[in-house]
């Protein structure tokens, strides 16, 4: 597992603009009102090779009478509780505040690395205002201005230095599939289906599972560690500390599995939260299978319903649609190792490793057919394309002019992937580099 990183301090000091800095794309909410965050992000971050966890919190605020924030206050030292190292953030335009202390003196009692980032330092004299953050007691602090980017890297170096190494399991050698979801989709009883056993609890309670559980399965001659999760519910209904701690290693099993299996309720639908599911997968490069249980008990068939019904979750799903959907029942064990047998199916996709000969032959042709548009009266040529040694699909298609390849061309290149090789269910990413 990856080390977890917990970004803490006040509200309204810059928390979700260095979070959405650090996972590069913007998913928390940045707003100059004071305590936007009410719940926690979840992203994945590298720096010089290591890759960690990040938690954004909700800003602290000790001992308020205000019920929300006091349930923020809870989430904060839960989330301090569950990461390997904390940066505590603090706002050099308003100085240390009574609220900045509390936080420091919660960090004291902590037995983790804590490095104190003074942000929005954008200037000497700034720089200068800085030192009274030596009173909080943390010892030496960290200059930032999270909008810019400026100082980040040497507090990130300071970081991955604090975090502690990976464990290694001897199990890690085996694939890993998650069984993802909303509470209550059928998670559970989906595993115990498959094994024969009621190794699990199984309730109509959502939520039962509290934690991430792992089995060794053996299949179509095939081992694998099976990975039953806790429900991931919206983090704005995570509550009980026990449930946040679900929902941390819900993420952590996603980050680390080969494919994710994402079960659906079928009464409720490819809805929103699902959807959040989906594209956390996704963004993390994993294999998905999508099993939609419980169709039985939907009640209004008609001769084209499962078509209907698939055709509504791949428009949800766009741009990645080339991922299986299975429709099983598992009170009946219907098509449940059918879906065990897509996963493997998946899992090999993922792993597929094409001959740049046997690449170059298919796609050259197919480049030479369609080749990009011209853009700004520039003409690219592409001459030569190969697959790159990670551990998922990703491909690099070598030109003169990589700069004017625009995103649809991208995805022509992907779409015509997809059809020569088998990616059914794999995120693929294709760069365009400088011959």
């Amino acid at each position: 597992m990856s080390a977890i990183v917990a970004i803490v301090g006040r509200p309204n000091v810059g928390k979700s603009t260095f979070f959405n800095r650090l996972i590069q794309r913007r998913e928390a909410i940045v707003d100059a009102v004071s305590g936007v965050t009410r719940d926690r992000h979840y992203g994945k971050s590298d720096w010089n090779g290591r890759e960690f966890s990040v938690i954004d919190t909700g800003g602290y605020v000790k001992g308020s009478d205000d019920v929300f924030e006091a349930e923020i206050d809870k989430q904060v030292e839960l989330a301090i509780d569950e990461a390997d190292a904390i940066i505590f953030m603090v706002d050099v335009e308003a100085g240390v505040t009574g609220m900045d202390e509390d936080v420091a003196n919660l960090l004291r009692r902590v037995k983790k690395p804590v490095l104190l980032a003074v942000n929005k330092v954008d200037n000497s004299k700034r720089a200068e205002d800085a030192v009274e953050f030596y009173s909080l007691g943390l010892g030496e602090y960290f200059t930032i201005a999270s909008t810019s980017g400026s100082g980040t890297g040497d507090l990130l170096d300071a970081l991955v230095e604090v975090l502690p190494e990976k464990e290694i399991d001897k199990d890690d050698e085996l694939p890993r599939f998650a069984v993802v979801g909303r509470p209550n989709a059928g998670k559970s009883s989906f595993i115990n289906a498959l094994i024969g056993e009621e190794r699990y609890i199984v309730t109509d309670v959502a939520g039962t599972t509290r934690d991430s559980i792992d089995t060794k399965y053996n299949r179509f001659g095939f081992e694998f560690n099976l990975v039953d999760t806790a429900g991931i519910r919206r983090k704005a209904k995570v509550k009980e500390d026990l449930e946040f701690y679900s929902v941390m290693r819900s993420v952590r099993a996603i980050e680390h599995a080969d494919v994710c299996i994402l079960i659906l309720d079928a009464t409720r639908g490819f809805d929103g939260q699902v959807q959040n599911i989906f594209w956390l997968a996704q963004r993390n490069n994993k294999g998905i299978v999508i099993l939609v249980n419980k169709w039985d008990l939907i009640e209004e068939k008609e001769t084209n319903s499962i078509k209907h019904y698939t055709q509504k979750i791949r428009e949800a799903m766009e741009p990645f649609t080339d991922v299986p959907i299975l429709f099983i029942s598992v009170l009946t064990k219907q098509r449940i190792f059918k879906a065990i047998e897509t996963a493997v199916q998946v899992y090999e996709s993922r792993s597929r490793k094409i001959q740049t000969r046997k690449f170059n032959d298919v796609m050259l042709p197919i480049i030479e057919n369609n080749p990009p548009p011209a853009y700004k009266g520039k003409f690219v040529k592409i001459k030569f394309c190969t697959q790159l040694p990670t551990p998922y699909p990703q491909f690099a298609f070598f030109c003169n002019l990589p700069q004017y390849v625009r995103d649809p061309y991208k995805r022509f290149l992907e779409n015509k992937l997809r059809e020569n090789f088998d990616f059914n269910g794999v995120p693929i990413s294709v760069f365009m580099r400088k011959k």
